[in-house]
């Protein structure tokens, strides 16, 4: 049904099973052209390539992911290379040199985990993590802490990427936080953004969305973006030339000055390659009419597919016992398998690649995804078959 728009990277991978798409998504055809159309500006417009870059492919991209999230100011969306940069901004957003709480969990991405605990090791930084499970009373847990902590930054996942555990009522979610803490609030969004259908607009003025091209939004990596707040008057110290935006004809002075939009928290000059392939990707899908929902629905379709075909497989470590599966329709696009070990995990990722089927794990955890460009009549897991 939807295969049609992969060509290029299914005919380069007809002997592989990928089911990977929460890590690297397979690009539809477009971005290749999307690819070339950058070239093509850059030789054409030379130094007025910007001109057509931030005065058309900016804010149409803009447009097109504000229209997936129902955001009502799509010039608060700010783009930059990776969500490392964004989250340092948030953290620039405070005098490390004082106290700083921040509460989150212990199932952050490595974007935010690794620099967080880097930050921790100083004195007067306090990282609280909650554990997601038992997923059954996450968030329950998760409003307690930040009514008991009042921290000062709260950042916590969409879906977290080390189970697939989601937050469904995200706005409910966000909600109840804000009615027990003025804290900062950040949702990392990226294993959310173009898999389940989200709608911002109730928290759009209270809370930071991350996400980005790389995974579901198919656009590949490079691209990412911050839903920013509107109103937000937070002064990063990490901060790039493109944050004076819409300030740069004003009179100078001592004051460090920023754009009143989205592009307050922007950086500098990048490669906007990946721009375009997003822009790509998000225009053919409502060309189509291929809106979250319907991509939702087809994958939920595709999960329920894996697991008939799994079960007949009788396998002693990947079944139904060691899925991390709390509830179906609290979940995300990928499956998560729990083992007893990293090396179990390693060798039967490595079994199931020497067989054309590609997974990703991260320590004791395997995982399988699911995307469009997958045909669930074509899934065959026979290699794992034990009697």
């Amino acid at each position: 049904m939807y295969q049609q728009f992969y060509q290029r990277f299914l005919q380069a991978n007809q002997d592989k099973q990928h089911f990977a798409s929460h890590s690297h998504h397979y690009w539809p055809d477009v971005t290749r052209e999307a690819t070339l159309a950058y070239w093509d500006d850059s030789a054409r417009l030379v130094d007025d390539k910007w001109q057509r870059i931030f005065g058309e492919m900016i804010p149409q991209t803009q447009q097109l992911i504000a229209d997936v999230l129902n955001l009502p100011a799509p010039e608060q969306i700010v783009f930059a290379a990776n969500t490392h940069e964004l989250v340092m901004r948030l953290f620039s957003c405070f005098d490390i040199a004082k106290p700083l709480k921040v509460l989150s969990t212990d199932s952050e991405f490595y974007s935010f985990q690794r620099q967080a605990k880097r930050l921790a090791e100083f004195e007067n930084i306090e990282l609280i993590t909650v554990p997601t499970e038992p997923f059954a009373t996450f968030t329950e847990r998760f409003i307690a802490a930040a009514e008991t902590q009042q921290p000062d930054m709260v950042f916590c996942s969409q879906v977290f990427f080390n189970s697939g555990y989601a937050i469904t009522d995200l706005v409910g979610f966000i909600g109840a936080v804000a009615d027990v803490t003025d804290a900062m609030l950040v949702i990392d969004g990226y294993h959310g953004f173009m898999a389940l259908p989200t709608d911002l607009a109730a928290v759009a003025e209270r809370a930071f969305y991350l996400a980005g091209s790389y995974k579901y939004a198919q656009g590949g990596e490079g691209c990412c973006f911050m839903a920013v707040p509107p109103g937000s008057n937070q002064r990063p110290w990490y901060t790039g030339w493109f944050a004076e935006f819409g300030t740069l004809a004003a009179e100078k002075s001592a004051l460090v000055l920023y754009s009143n939009d989205g592009n307050h928290f922007a950086g500098a000059t990048m490669d906007y390659t990946a721009l375009y392939r997003l822009h790509a990707v998000m225009l053919l899908f409502k060309q189509q009419g291929i809106t979250v929902g319907r991509i939702h629905q087809y994958v939920k379709q595709l999960q329920q597919a894996f697991i008939a075909e799994l079960a007949r497989q009788h396998h002693p470590q990947l079944n139904q016992k060691n899925l991390l599966l709390d509830n179906p329709e609290r979940h995300g696009h990928f499956f998560t398998y729990k083992l007893t070990s990293t090396s179990q995990v390693a060798e039967l990722a490595a079994f199931l690649k020497n067989n054309g089927i590609i997974t990703d794990y991260r320590g004791d955890r395997l995982r399988f995804g699911f995307g469009l460009y997958q045909n669930s009549d074509a899934f065959d897991l026979s290699c794992l078959q034990h009697p």
